[in-house]
């Protein structure tokens, strides 16, 4: 710890330009060291994780008082690669707020022009929920106007995360209702506790899903199944939803309460050793040619491939299979 901050502030630096450090421990160290411009610092790499423009630095003085409500946490040693997008608004039960999504949307757009993440794994650390939705308290604030304009920037969140180049895991411990389930189905891939319990909830509340969830979930589980979970305003446990496919990995939980990240942690394991290039290129042909016709979609996929076949990763691949031994790729 001493090293590093000498590393940041040493003698270029000054001490001053720091407000402080803080430090959280969650299966593993995070030390966040947060300049005046507000961009945190993550151990593991001397690069802000979050880019501000001009206008949110001077935005800064203003929302210092704001609590984090969404963090970050790049893993490092064998698990480099990883970054953990970290839903921390326990008095709210991560509830789809103002300034949550504001710092999910900061932290989201940040990630996707980082060569360095191969994996984001989302998860929460709020015991018993992932995301409990809309943030009802605030909507009833809102007038039509407002209301409309704040579920369209959900919606285009939910795009965001959607649209991250490398592949992305949800990790459910808990609640996963309305907006909270259609972050997960924005993700690539999920894992769900089989004690957690999942449904696209909006009609009881006189609504239907607007974050993406009404084309989503049909997309994943069939049109008629998504009707009737959405018409009925189901909720579904993890042994159901691995059953229907709406998660990839289903796991009794465990005395800490985390079964599901610890499962999606070993998702991401199994992802990491892979050329993270091809694995973008492969989720990126996946994506968009599941939207077109099989003609296109076999266009999309010759493009991507053309754009592996120049790279450093391809030769090392080939190398490595013809000399037996493990291939070392570096995203070149």
């Amino acid at each position: 710890m001493t090293t590093l901050l000498r590393r940041l502030v040493g003698p270029r630096g000054s001490s001053s330009r720091w407000m402080g450090v803080i430090l959280r421990e969650t299966h593993g160290r995070t030390v966040h060291l947060i300049p005046r411009d507000g961009a945190r610092l993550l151990a593991g790499g001397d690069r802000p994780l979050t880019a501000c423009s001009r206008a949110h630095s001077r935005r800064q003085h203003t929302e210092a008082a704001k609590p984090v409500e969404v963090d970050v946490k790049r893993l490092d040693g064998e698990d480099d690669g990883v970054v953990e997008v970290l839903m921390c608004r326990h008095k709210a039960r991560n509830a789809l707020g103002h300034v949550f999504v504001s710092q999910m949307r900061e932290l989201v757009s940040t990630l996707s022009s980082d060569s360095a993440v191969r994996v984001v794994v989302f998860r929460s650390l709020v015991p018993g929920v992932f995301c409990a939705g809309a943030d009802l308290k605030e909507r009833a604030l809102m007038n039509n106007t407002e209301s409309d304009l704040f579920v369209h920037g959900l919606r285009s969140l939910m795009t965001q995360i959607a649209s991250l180049p490398m592949p992305t895991i949800a990790a459910m411990d808990g609640v996963a209702l309305g907006g909270g389930l259609e972050v997960a189905l924005a993700c690539d891939l999920r894992t769900a506790a089989y004690s957690a319990q999942m449904g696209l909830i909006e009609t009881t509340r006189g609504l239907l899903p607007g974050a993406g969830g009404s084309q989503r979930l049909p997309r994943m589980v069939g049109i008629t199944l998504a009707k009737e979970l959405i018409f009925t305003g189901r909720r579904v446990g993890g042994q159901t939803a691995l059953e229907m496919g709406l998660v990839n990995r289903a796991v009794e939980q465990n005395q800490t309460g985390d079964a599901a990240y610890r499962e999606a942690l070993s998702l991401a394991r199994e992802i990491l050793p892979q050329g993270p290039i091809a694995v973008r290129m492969a989720k990126e042909a996946m994506n968009r040619g599941v939207e077109v016709d099989i003609g296109s979609a076999m266009a999309i996929e010759r493009m991507c491939y053309a754009r592996v076949i120049p790279t450093r990763d391809r030769q090392e691949g080939m190398a490595a299979f013809i000399e037996k031994r493990p291939p070392r790729y570096t995203g070149e």
